[in-house]
C-alpha cells in the first residue's frame, strides 16, 4: 500500500495538489483514500464535483453517537476515490489538531483499511503549525512518505524546512520519511533556482515540478481536478507521471 502525507504551508495548493495525485492515481487504476487533515475541510472538494463532504468532527457534534460505518462519515468522488475529511472544533473553541487524533481513532474503530483495503492513502496535512495533532500522520505510523509542497515564494520555503525538520526529528522511530518536494510554481522570481537550492541543501529529490497552470484554475471552477476536467493539458500529465513514478518505487521495494 502506497500511503503517503503531503504537508505544505495553508495556501500554497496541497490541497490542489493531493486531489490531482488522488484523481491521477485512480485514473491508473488504484483504489484511493484521501483523508482531509485540515480544519477547513476542502481537501476533496474538486473529487466530489464542487460539493463537500461532511466532516467528521461535524458529524460528532450533531450527532449523539459514533457513526456504525465509514459510510456516514464519507463520499466517493471521481474514480471511486473515498473522500473523508476531519474537521475541525467550532471557530475559536478547542483544538483543531485534536480533529485529526479524533478522527484516526474513529477510522480505526471502524476499520477502515480492512473494509475497503486501499491500494494508495493520501493525507492531506497542514504544516504551518506541526503540533501533535497535525503531526500524527508522520508520527502514528498512518502514512510512510511525506512530500512537501513548495513554491519560491520565502515563506513556503520556511514552512517547508520547518517540515522537514519536524519529519527528521522522528527519523529514528522507523515513522515516515520525507520522499520528496512538489514545486507548485507561483511564477516568482528565481523560483526554480530557490526550490532547488531548498531541495539541494536538504538532500531532497523535486519529484514534481507542477506549472501555474489557467487550466487548474478553470477545472477547480467547476469543481473538478485536470485530471478529470482537462486530462490532456500539462499540469495533468505533471501529475500521472508523479502517481506513476510513486506505483514504480513501491512495486520496486516491494518483497
Amino acid at each position: 500500500m502506497i500511503k503517503v502525507a503531503i504537508y505544505g504551508k495553508g495556501g500554497i495548493g496541497k490541497s490542489t495538489c493531493t486531489a490531482n495525485l488522488a484523481a491521477a492515481f485512480a485514473t491508473l487504476g488504484k483504489r484511493v483514500i484521501q483523508i482531509g487533515c485540515d480544519p477547513k475541510a476542502d481537501s476533496t472538494i474538486n473529487l466530489l464535483g464542487g460539493t463537500p463532504v461532511t466532516p467528521v468532527m461535524d458529524y460528532l457534534r450533531t450527532h449523539d453517537d459514533d457513526p456504525d460505518t465509514v459510510e456516514a462519515i464519507s463520499e466517493t468522488g471521481f474514480g471511486g476515490i473515498l473522500c473523508i475529511e476531519t474537521g475541525g472544533p467550532t471557530p475559536g473553541l478547542g483544538c483543531a489538531g485534536r480533529g485529526i487524533i479524533t478522527t484516526f481513532n474513529l477510522l480505526e474503530q471502524l476499520e477502515l483499511f480492512e473494509q475497503h483495503q486501499p491500494d494508495v492513502v493520501l493525507y492531506d496535512v497542514l504544516g504551518d503549525v506541526v503540533c501533535g495533532g497535525f503531526a500524527a500522520p508522520i508520527r502514528e505510523g498512518y502514512a510512510e512518505h511525506v512530500l512537501i509542497v513548495t513554491s519560491g515564494e520565502k515563506m513556503a520555503l520556511y514552512a517547508a524546512n520547518n517540515i522537514r525538520n519536524a519529519v527528521n526529528n522522528f527519523a529514528d522511530r522507523s515513522y515516515a520519511k520525507v520522499r520528496g518536494v512538489i514545486m507548485n510554481r507561483r511564477n516568482v522570481e528565481g523560483e526554480e533556482e530557490k526550490v532547488r537550492a531548498f531541495a539541494d541543501s536538504a538532500g531532497l529529490e523535486i519529484v514534481a515540478d507542477i506549472p501555474r497552470s489557467d487550466d487548474i484554475i478553470r477545472c477547480e471552477d467547476m469543481g473538478k481536478t485536470v485530471i478529470e476536467g482537462a486530462p490532456d493539458c500539462e499540469a495533468a500529465k505533471r501529475f500521472l507521471a508523479l502517481a506513476q513514478k510513486l506505483i514504480d518505487e513501491e512495486t520496486t521495494s516491494a518483497p
